[in-house]
């Protein structure tokens, strides 16, 4: 069974779980993982993240104007992108966000579909 982390700003946590309980009516073959009960910034958490992330076969990164201010999802991205870890991003909600941070400049976002999950998870 393949892995996914999924990375967003802990006001999102919504969409994470969503994307859960989607996967699960959907019968999808994939388990899902986060680092968001753990406070961030702490060595050991960046650590553990990091092995985490390493771990997982790809990465789904929840994007809205709360990412911008988001340490966490902001540094789990970016070593997914150092790591060499596909990465997913896609908006929270449909018009997208008005800030982008830094780490994913120039990246594609996907809108929030089942469609494009599926084609991600399906190329992993």
């Amino acid at each position: 069974m393949k892995r996914i982390f999924i990375g967003f700003a802990i006001e999102d946590r919504f969409a994470r779980d969503n994307m859960v309980y989607q996967a699960n009516q959907n019968h999808t073959p994939f388990s899902f993982t986060d680092m968001s009960v753990k406070t961030p910034w702490d060595n050991s958490w960046k650590t553990q993240c990091r092995e985490r992330i390493k771990s997982c076969h790809g990465m789904i990164a929840f994007i809205s104007d709360n990412t911008y201010n988001a340490e966490g999802v902001k540094w789990e991205i970016k070593c997914a992108y150092e790591e060499g870890i596909p990465v997913l991003l896609l908006y929270v909600h449909d018009e997208g966000a008005k800030r982008l941070p830094a780490e994913v400049s120039g990246k594609r976002i996907y809108h929030w579909t089942w469609d494009n999950v599926s084609r991600f998870l399906n190329g992993l």
